[in-house]
Formats: structure tokens, sequence, C-alpha cells
């Protein structure tokens, strides 16, 4: 049976940004928020040191993570891109964001990953229900995530149970 939670993790302080940043500036940066908020959820069976964060496939909403960060804790986040279907993936990526596969394409990097302890994150559409741990909904307004209950159950990445809290925020209604 497939579980999936509805998550809103709003990040309205992303788009109140100063008017100068176009509109897809500002989605990107509220989207490197929420990723760098569901990483600081997450634990590995053994915590790198350094996070290695590997973007699949064409994406919207990078161009704020690829220039790199550092999570709240300090931890330094390396972001890196790769193809689908490189073997390294499994060893080179804690976690990853990906962007439009070819379902061939998700199908095979899904079944390369079972296993191994990695974190991933959908840019969008449906793809909760194929293998993604977080699928991100990006909107003007907001970016919201849902998660897969299942697939975090078979990640070997625990996620803290605080991460279901939000599902209770939710955005105001306009």
């Amino acid at each position: 049976m497939l579980l999936l939670a509805v998550l809103c993790f709003v990040t309205p302080l992303a788009f109140a940004q100063v008017s100068t940043a176009s509109a897809a500036d500002q989605r990107a940066q509220a989207v490197t928020q929420v990723v760098l908020g569901i990483l600081s959820y997450a634990r590995w069976p053994v915590e790198p040191a350094q996070l290695r964060l590997c973007i699949v496939g064409p994406t919207q909403y990078t161009d704020d993570l690829v220039k790199g960060t550092t999570q709240a804790t300090g931890r330094p986040v390396v972001v890196q891109r790769l193809l689908a279907d490189n073997p390294a993936i499994v060893n080179a990526c804690d976690a990853l964001y990906i962007g439009k596969l070819a379902p061939e394409e998700r199908s095979r990097l899904f079944s390369a990953l079972i296993g191994h302890p990695v974190l991933s994150i959908s840019e969008g559409g449906d793809q909760c229900t194929v293998g993604s741990l977080f699928c991100l909904r990006v909107s003007d307004e907001q970016v919201s995530f849902e998660v897969n209950l299942d697939s975090v159950a078979r990640s070997g990445v625990r996620i803290h149970p605080s991460v279901l809290q939000l599902s209770r925020r939710r955005a105001p209604e306009p």
C-alpha cells in the first residue's frame, strides 16, 4: 500500500525578497531553502562530513542550489550534476535532486539505488508514486512537498518524525 503525506514547507520570506530578483530567482531560492530543510531532517547510516547532493536530469529550480551551500548546522553541501545512468551515483551522492527523466531512465535510476542510503527529491509532477522520497510542489506563492513514506522506509535514510509535523502547516488562503 502506497502511503503519501502531503506536506507544506512554506518559505514566505523567499517570495518577499528584494523586488529586483526575478520570480524565477525567488522560486529557485525558495526551493534551495526547502531542499536544505529536507536534508536537515535526514540521517544517513554513516553521516557524511560533507553532504553530496547530485542533480540528475534537466531541472527548473536549481540555479541557486548549484552555487553550493552550507546547511544551518554548518555542514557544507557540495552540488554536482550527473547523468541518470552514471553508475557512480550510488557511491558519489548522499542525496539526489531529480528533474525531468524519461520513465525508463527513472526506473533504472531507482533500481540502481536499491540497497543504498540515498535521499531523493523530485522536482515536480507525480514522481512520488515512482520511488522518490520527496516531491516538490512549486508555485508562485510557496514551495511545498509530498513525502512517499514507503520509499522513505526502504531508503536506508532516516527522516526525523518532525518532518511529518510540517503536514499540519498550510499556507494562508488568499
